[in-house]
């Protein structure tokens, strides 16, 4: 994809749709998932709405850590997965998966 083309799909996304990906690429950066603790800052172009609907969204979210700086940045932390919630998550797959194999009729 090339750099005009870029330009052209940022312009289509929304600014919650800019925002939310902003925020989700500094939570996934290598070195918050290494730390799992990520500190989220509010630029100057992002717009009242959208940053509470994020924040919001974000509290929302079980396991997640949230405190308020007196900037405006919010500091994410959360707990590296247990082997418990590898459990649950393997159940549910294996749940699906015998789901996915009985007859439809």
């Amino acid at each position: 994809m090339s750099a005009q083309e870029i330009a052209v799909r940022m312009e289509e996304l929304t600014s919650l749709e800019r925002l939310g990906l902003r925020v989700s690429a500094m939570i996934n950066s290598p070195l918050a998932q290494h730390g799992r603790k990520v500190l989220v800052h509010r630029l100057d172009t992002d717009r009242d709405q959208d940053w509470s609907a994020i924040i919001d969204l974000l509290s929302e979210t079980d396991g997640l850590d949230m405190a308020f700086c007196d900037d405006g940045s919010v500091i994410l932390q959360w707990d590296a997965p247990t082997d418990d919630d590898r459990v649950i998550e393997r159940e549910v797959e294996l749940d699906l998966v015998r789901h996915e194999e009985e007859a439809p009729f």
